[in-house]
């Protein structure tokens, strides 16, 4: 069945977008289109305004977040417009398409454009539970591990909902290097996979996270273990976390935390999730974990 549509073009309004100084400086022109998807049977049966988008209202937001704060791609732009349409939670998926006619480039042309389809469930997808590990061996140990989970809170989308005790464990792989404080972190996030992976991504070079060596030691370590249910296997995320099952120093905290937690372990014989305590009892010839009880991380307020 093909959705209903509300479609409007053509608004106009100045921005101060792009890569380049004078387009931040002076501004320019820009133009959008947006089409709507949703169900208005109930408005047409009613002839009531309420149930449905107000096309004026809808234009007026759209040009303010045209008109708001300046970004380099129009790329972003798109997503941020887009998002002003999936607001109004009637509202199943929306296409906007953003025109730049004063583009500074050489060439004789008619239009640059950029066009972006979303849906609800993409933009703002339910929340999923999920757990960070955290790890940290270089500096001062247990204040950066107290400050990272204070940094995830903080991040918008991202609940900390608990924090396991913390272990201190011997270096696993890698060159020789000091002993890690490490804990795992249950949070619940409405970010999608890649928004979570850049929110953990962002903490670690907050405190200084620099990747020169292969396993080699480190300032802070923020890596999803699990995500829900989400199996992935991209170039830059792998869910569950393809070693945390094999992971001492994960598991020991984890189940610190929660005693029947569970996880996807995929290939593992008989499929679904595994009980991590018996993850953790199969582990042998792994460095000790050591319980480091004066050391608590808050969960933040």
């Amino acid at each position: 069945m093909t959705p209903d549509r509300i479609t409007v073009r053509g608004i106009a309004a100045r921005g101060r977008h792009g890569v380049l100084p004078e387009e931040r400086r002076d501004g320019q022109e820009f133009v959008v289109d947006a089409v709507l998807e949703l169900d208005l049977r109930g408005a047409a049966a009613t002839d009531d305004l309420t149930r449905t988008v107000h096309y004026g209202e809808l234009a007026s937001s759209l040009a303010d977040a045209v008109q708001g704060d300046p970004v380099e791609l129009l790329e972003t732009l798109a997503e941020r417009l887009v998002r002003v349409c999936l607001a109004d939670e009637r509202v199943s998926a929306a296409e906007v398409v953003v025109h730049k006619p004063q583009a500074p480039i050489t060439q004789t042309f008619g239009d640059i454009a950029v066009a972006v389809r979303r849906t609800r469930e993409e933009e703002f997808p339910p929340p999923r539970d999920g757990v960070l590990a955290l790890g940290a061996n270089l500096g001062e140990r247990e204040a950066t591990l107290a400050a990272a989970v204070a940094d995830l809170a903080a991040s918008p989308g991202l609940e900390v909902v608990a924090t396991s005790p913390v272990v201190e464990t011997g270096p696993v792989g890698g060159p020789a290097q000091p002993d890690y404080l490490n804990a795992v972190v249950a949070v619940r996030s409405t970010l999608t996979p890649h928004s979570l992976l850049a929110a953990c991504l962002a903490v670690e070079r907050r405190h200084g996270r620099e990747r020169r060596v292969r396993w080699g030691p480190r300032t802070l370590d923020v890596d999803i273990v699990t995500y829900g249910d989400l199996v992935l296997d991209g170039p830059d995320l792998v869910l569950p976390h393809p070693r945390a099952a094999a992971r001492a120093f994960v598991l020991a905290p984890w189940v610190a935390l929660d005693p029947q937690a569970r996880m996807p372990v995929p290939g593992r014989p008989g499929g679904g999730r595994a009980l991590v305590a018996d993850l953790l009892a199969e582990l042998d010839g792994i460095p000790g974990v050591r319980r480091r009880p004066d050391i608590v991380l808050e969960v933040p307020a």
